[in-house]
Order: structure tokens, then sequence, then C-alpha cells
């Protein structure tokens, strides 16, 4: 990447996490990053992993528009610009629930935040990097390896990283004239907060319980890394970063 100091990227859910390890891989390298999430003083605590770089908390909830809209104003306000949009703000929703057993309202919270609010998002970054000078951006969308092969009682969360794929294809082709590259990152058991149950033991599609092994998340933020450092010209559409031996090549 040639003059770093000029790229300015978002990165929702930079509370914890993927999110986390993806801004501090940014900001140590000289990216200035605008932290997005619910909780300003996780935010914080991801600020200080990088003392040195520049960085800008904003509350956010990606379900909410008014939110999404204050975000990309006040990243344009304060960097001038948008290089980059990590759409990372995810929840799995109720854990172990069957599907006849779930409820309306949990599956709309897993619609609203990780489709919905990934709309939104991308929409913002669109329709700032059509209009900034010079024009376009790269957007990098979280999707899972659940928009490949589901987990046992994860049928919202599924459905959404499923619908997240198309959301992904459709913007790349849209960005295309206005020099906007989208891709997508399909990840599996980085070891995070989110992913601490499967070392002592996840449900297999066999019904057993199984443990799992998992990565180093430092692994996914150099991999996000890389793409989002890519010449205008070149793009990673999809990109599968997962743990070697976890059970998905073969699941059920």
């Amino acid at each position: 990447m040639t003059d770093r100091e000029s790229k300015i990227a978002v990165v929702t859910g930079a509370g914890s996490g993927i999110g986390r390890a993806v801004a501090a891989e940014l900001l140590n390298a000289g990216w200035s990053v605008a932290l997005a999430g619910r909780h300003p003083e996780t935010l914080e605590e991801t600020a200080a992993l990088s003392p040195q770089g520049a960085s800008l908390a904003v509350r956010t909830d990606v379900s909410r528009p008014e939110d999404v809209a204050a975000l990309f104003a006040k990243t344009v306000d304060r960097f001038g610009r948008v290089d980059l949009l990590f759409n990372n703000a995810g929840t799995f929703g109720p854990g172990g629930v069957p599907v006849e057993e779930l409820s309306y309202d949990a599956w709309r919270h897993v619609v609203d935040t990780n489709l919905n609010g990934a709309f939104l998002c991308a929409q913002a970054a669109y329709r700032q990097m059509k209009e900034q000078d010079p024009q376009g951006g790269r957007i990098i969308n979280n999707g899972s390896i659940s928009a490949h092969t589901p987990r046992p009682h994860s049928v919202a969360y599924t459905a959404t990283k499923h619908a997240l794929t198309g959301l992904t294809k459709s913007l790349s082709l849209d960005g295309r004239p206005y020099g906007i590259a989208v891709g997508q990152i399909d990840i599996g058991n980085a070891a995070t907060d989110m992913t601490a149950r499967m070392q002592t033991g996840a449900l297999q599609a066999n019904g057993e319980v199984a443990p799992e092994p998992v990565m180093d998340v430092a692994d996914v933020a150099r991999t996000v890394r890389h793409m989002a450092e890519l010449p205008p010209a070149a793009n990673v559409q999809f990109a599968t970063v997962l743990a070697t031996a976890m059970p998905y090549i073969g699941r059920g």
C-alpha cells in the first residue's frame, strides 16, 4: 500500500473479537480507523492497543439507520474520506435453540444485526466512496463458514450469512463503475469469546458433542489487511480462513 497515512477504515464490531484484532492490525500498519460498536468503553480499549494510531471511537448500533449515518458523517468529518469498510458486526443469537423453539424476536435481532446492519453500513460506505475524490474504495464483509455449511441449531445465523454472500456479490457488481471493490472473508473458529465454547465441546451434525480446534485471531486480522491493501485493480472476492483441523470440509 502506498501513502498509508491517507488510508481511512471503518471497522464495525470493533470493541471485541475479530473486529478488535482487525482494527489493531490496521492501526499498527498506519491506517486511520473509525471504531464502531455499541459499547464506548470497549472501543476505547481497542484504541489503546495502538496508542500511536489515529482512531475515532463512535458508539454505533448498526441496525439503526441514524446511527450508521452518524458513524460515516463523523468519520468523514474527522478523516476526510473512507477507503475501507470492514463490515464485521454480528451476533450468533441464542445458541442451541431448535428452529421450532426460536422466537421471532430472536430471529429478528439476528437479521437486523447481521444482514440489515451490513446492508446499512455498505450502503453508507458505497455512497461516500462514489462521491469522494479520488473515487472508490473497498468493502470487506465478514461472512463466516456458515455462509457455506451450517451448524446444528443455527438457522438465523446461517440464513443471514448466506444472505451476506448475495449482498457481497451484488455490491461487487454494482461497485465496478465507481472503483468500489467488494469481497468477503469467511472465518472458521478464530479464538474469540464467541468461539470459546468450541474448545470445550460443540454440537456436531451427528448429534455428538466434541471439542474443536481454534486458530489465532491475529491470523484473520492479517488476512483482512492483505485484502485491504491490494491495489484497486485487484480484489479477493472470497477468502476462507479457518482452523486447519476443524470439522468443516465434509461436515455432516
